[in-house]
């Protein structure tokens, strides 16, 4: 009664194809990126010959950590990192809204997926670029710039 719901719902996950044939195995997997942080600059909307247009913006993380004994008594100096993000939205809707409505400044939550990918530069060198694919993007309000 139970091992048949089990076996359903694992097939689901993974599909086994015969020995004989060969040894595939697809599995699911998850590349998912949830980022919090401010927009650095305008966004810009590219269109490369024969493709759909691209909304690109960065958008800037902070870590921040204290350093020292005591961190609990709140001692020792405050250390920040911040790490810069590229942000791709290809989704037609969502990237007219991105390019019309981010601002540099702006705190945005994005979802999406990292992208790992080639280009080549003006000087012909091949060089490698990190990506977000972002398929949602929420607008927060900024309550510093808010009170006036």
């Amino acid at each position: 009664m139970f091992r048949r719901p089990v076996l359903q719902v694992f097939h689901q996950f993974v599909r086994h194809e015969s020995e004989v044939t060969s040894s595939l195995v697809l599995e699911r997997s998850l590349n998912r990126v949830q980022l919090l942080g401010r927009v650095g600059q305008d966004p810009v909307m590219r269109q490369v010959e024969g493709k759909n247009p691209v909304t690109i913006f960065s958008l800037a993380t902070n870590e921040m950590w204290r350093s020292g004994d005591s961190e609990v008594h709140q001692m020792g100096d405050v250390s920040q990192k911040t790490t810069w993000h590229r942000i791709s939205v290809f989704r037609p809707g969502l990237r007219d809204v991105a390019y019309q409505y981010v601002k540099k400044g702006s705190r945005v939550y994005v979802e999406g997926k990292v992208d790992y990918g080639e280009y080549m530069d003006k000087n012909n060198v091949r060089r490698q670029a990190t990506t977000i694919i972002a398929d949602n993007i929420i607008f927060l309000s900024d309550q510093t710039k808010e009170k006036v």
